[in-house]
């Protein structure tokens, strides 16, 4: 296990290194520049600019330099960086001793166009708000979800089969872009259950995340409904399932203890993937609610080719993906007793 592990830890690193290479190659493709805008800036001022920011630089050392500021952690003391259009101050860092002296780890650098504020202080305030969205998300959709498939599974060819899948198929059909708006005009306009946009503090004001979580996770809770029911009808027809049922087990405890553990592995290989999908790739719906997460700014930054808060952005969500599916191999092991990795 620990030299699988170590394996895998090479390959993700590998993963994150081509995925970062590939969109730093692709956003420098992009027309135009950060500095770019309706009323172009003096020359010379675009010029002091990209000196600033190392964008005056070849392609390949400013990627190195990136990802080294990313990378490797560095310890300063007492060192600010000045903008140049504005005045302001922006400490980059975590104190270690002292007032002036911080510890610089995992620094996605500044934003280009919110100078202001840097890429790292984009995400403390604002992913967490995804994160939380996406966890509500996937809450609700292994809830519905995986009830829906069971009882479709267990009741197959009746009424109970043909009503889940008939939701099932209505949640993959209506994107959230639809969804949205019309769980926002119903619950929030007009029967006024709960707000129509606005978001509340951490583990707080269900009422404002009831109605998002549910348009972003009634997709992902269909897909794992298809899933599981046919995956549990292929369980089912095994023979040590009929073991069990000649034994005299009762038919609860058949489907719970036998049944679901062995059924539930193709619903981990895609839980993975979901659960990336859904703690990062909540942009639609916090645009449709009015949710101050990373949606706006992940976008705002494509249309404004804010480099860095592009490359930040796609490097965090290619993380927790290539987190998510490790995660999934080593549940496989548990799931599964014959699975063995080394």
């Amino acid at each position: 296990m620990a030299s699988f592990i170590f394996k895998r830890s090479l390959w993700m690193l590998l993963v994150l290194f081509v995925v970062s290479g590939i969109t730093f190659v692709l956003m420098h493709q992009i027309p135009g520049g950060p500095f770019t805008r309706e009323k172009n800036l003096p020359e010379a001022i675009q010029r002091n600019l990209e000196a600033k920011y190392n964008l005056n630089e070849p392609l390949h050392i400013q990627y190195f330099s990136y990802m080294g500021d990313v990378l490797i952690p560095v310890v300063t003391t007492g060192e600010f960086e000045r903008s140049i259009e504005n005045d302001y101050l922006v400490n980059v860092g975590v104190p270690l001793v002292g007032d002036n002296t911080t510890f610089r780890w995992m620094n996605f650098g500044p934003s280009l166009t919110k100078r202001s504020r840097t890429v790292n202080d984009i995400f403390r305030d604002n992913l967490p708000v995804s994160a939380e969205l996406g966890f509500y998300s996937l809450i609700i959709a292994i809830s519905i979800g995986m009830p829906l498939g069971t009882i479709a599974a267990l009741r197959r060819n009746t009424v109970y089969d043909y009503a889940s899948m008939g939701v099932a198929i209505l949640g993959v059909s209506v994107p959230v872009i639809v969804l949205g708006p019309i769980l926002r005009y119903i619950f929030g306009e007009v029967l006024r259950w709960v707000p129509p946009t606005g978001w509340a503090d951490p583990f707080t004001g269900f009422e404002y995340k009831v109605i998002p979580a549910f348009a972003l996770g009634f997709a992902s809770a269909a897909l794992i409904a298809r899933l599981t029911r046919a995956s549990l009808l292929q369980v089912l027809n095994e023979d040590y399932i009929r073991t069990a049922r000649a034994k005299g087990l009762r038919a609860s405890t058949v489907v719970i203890i036998h049944a679901m553990k062995n059924a539930l592995i193709p619903v981990v290989t895609i839980l993975g993937p979901l659960f990336a999908a859904l703690i990062t790739g909540t942009f639609v719906t916090e645009l449709v609610f009015g949710i101050p997460g990373m949606g706006k700014y992940f976008i705002q930054s494509v249309t404004n080719r804010d480099y860095t808060v592009i490359m930040g952005t796609i490097l965090l969500y290619a993380a927790f993906l290539v987190l998510a599916n490790f995660l999934v191999d080593l549940i496989y092991a548990w799931l599964d007793p014959r699975i063995r990795y080394s």
